[in-house]
């Protein structure tokens, strides 16, 4: 089954590209690698939740917002080579605005990779890094990034 009717079949639909915010583009080819820019939680063109995890937001909610993160760089590959061009997934590398005393990031990053799962299945089996920082740019709580690989 193709990547794009998994999603449908998850009831899922990949939003609209998200706009830039710096001096940068949502995705890059190099060979059969497609690598995104970070991705935030952004819904219908807005920032669908601030602050930091541990804090104000719950590792809950923080996973669910790493699924839209996913979502959002799916659809910057799908712009890009269209996303049914996805052999697999290589890297995800997930950034967690965290309190100081949040030590969950894996299961904030869970959110982002049991996406990915559910969508390429055992081409979804990836690498990754789940990092804890000070603050993301928006005040968002999650940011992710894909590397994935394409056919030629």
């Amino acid at each position: 089954m193709s990547a794009l009717a998994r999603l449908k079949e998850l009831g899922l639909a990949l939003p609209a590209v998200a706009a830039p915010a710096g001096a940068y583009i949502p995705a890059r080819r190099s060979g059969n690698l497609v690598f995104t820019a970070g991705q935030v939680p952004f819904v219908d063109g807005k920032v669908a939740a601030t602050g930091k995890v541990g804090d104000t937001v719950s590792a809950e909610q923080a996973y669910d917002l790493a699924r839209i993160c996913t979502l959002n760089a799916l659809a910057a590959i799908d712009g890009l080579v269209g996303l049914d061009a996805v052999t697999g997934v290589v890297k995800v590398v997930g950034f967690v605005a965290s309190d100081p005393a949040f030590t969950g990031q894996p299961g904030v990053v869970n959110g982002a990779s049991d996406l990915l799962g559910e969508v390429f299945g055992e081409a979804g089996a990836h690498a990754r890094s789940a990092v804890g920082v000070a603050v993301l740019p928006l005040d968002v709580p999650v940011e992710v990034e894909l590397t994935v690989e394409v056919g030629s």
